[in-house]
């Protein structure tokens, strides 16, 4: 009977410090390390779920990966002062779209350990839009509106709550509790350990072959290009502070890079993609994409409410 009692010790001090470790680094704010939510096929019953637990809520769905609430910065951080005494320009880090940096609020919700597959798509909708095929590669050339009939189906079919993330919360679990600007430091010498890029791919690759980040999520960082909820702003000047999409007046912002068509209705791209250089892997960068348009080097990834 001792040794079984060991034994059961034993497992759960296990468990619990593989739980710590996926997080090992991230200090989640006070009341943001667990979350009620409802079982799958339990509607009463409720039960307490652990940052870094994943659920899957079918064979052929997403794995998720449950993030624990918290705050972070989001953004780039502000343009340095000028030195009075150097005749040297001050290097700012980040766009202007990517300021002011603003701190958010975040409640624990799940997010797609993986971009969204071909498979996982064809399972749903019964077609396959990518360019580039393969079953386990990031399903791509699918527009907003594709996106949002998908995530209708697969919440008729499984009864859960999915959606895309927003922004707030794509950006909080890409930075997985980092402040720099990568996930892992400064510097973007470690960049190819953990992201598809230009400069080391031609096409996008299968999901799940580079390092995670800190919160045990791949990807976030090149290979598809991920929509998230919001409409395109050019700065974040009144944007949500807590962690809800910015979804106000979509079809009246303007795109306003230079393009070779009309833009009228724009959506948010973040993570860069496997045709981008590593200055758009930063953790802050993000670009626009029009309502309809279908891009090679465009995906998402799903978020789920807990």
């Amino acid at each position: 009977m001792g040794k079984l009692l060991k034994f059961l010790v034993l497992a759960c001090v296990v468990q619990v410090a593989g739980a710590q470790g996926l997080f090992k680094g991230f200090i989640p704010d006070e009341n943001g390390t667990n979350l009620d939510y409802p079982k799958a096929g339990k509607v009463a019953a409720k039960a307490k779920i652990a940052p870094g637990t994943i659920v899957k809520d079918c064979p052929e769905c997403s794995e998720m990966v449950v993030l624990p609430g918290g705050s972070f910065l989001m953004g780039s951080p502000p343009d340095p002062l000028p030195d009075p005494f150097s005749n040297e320009k001050p290097k700012s880090i980040g766009e202007p779209n990517e300021k002011p940096r603003h701190r958010v609020q975040i409640q624990s919700f799940a997010i797609g350990k993986y971009e969204v597959t071909q498979e996982q798509w064809y399972a749903v909708m019964g077609s396959n839009p990518s360019a580039y095929k393969g079953r386990t590669l990031p399903v791509e050339q699918v527009s907003f509106e594709d996106i949002r009939q998908f995530i209708t189906k697969l919440n008729q079919k499984t009864g859960q709550k999915y959606r895309l993330p927003s922004e707030a919360e794509w950006e909080y679990a890409a930075r997985a509790g980092s402040t720099t600007i990568y996930p892992f430091g400064d510097k973007d010498l470690e960049l190819h350990v953990y992201a598809w890029f230009n400069s080391i791919a031609a096409k996008a690759n299968p999901v799940g072959l580079k390092w995670p980040n800190a919160f045990g999520v791949f990807d976030m960082l090149g290979n598809a290009g991920e929509l998230v909820q919001d409409c395109w702003h050019e700065n974040y000047i009144g944007a949500p502070e807590d962690g809800s999409a910015w979804e106000e007046a979509c079809d009246q912002i303007p795109f306003s890079r230079p393009v070779s068509r009309a833009r009228e209705v724009n959506y948010v791209v973040r993570g860069g993609s496997w045709n981008d250089s590593p200055g758009s892997m930063r953790s802050g960068s993000r670009f626009g994409q029009v309502l309809g348009e279908r891009r090679p080097n465009i995906g998402f990834r799903l978020a789920r409410d807990l």
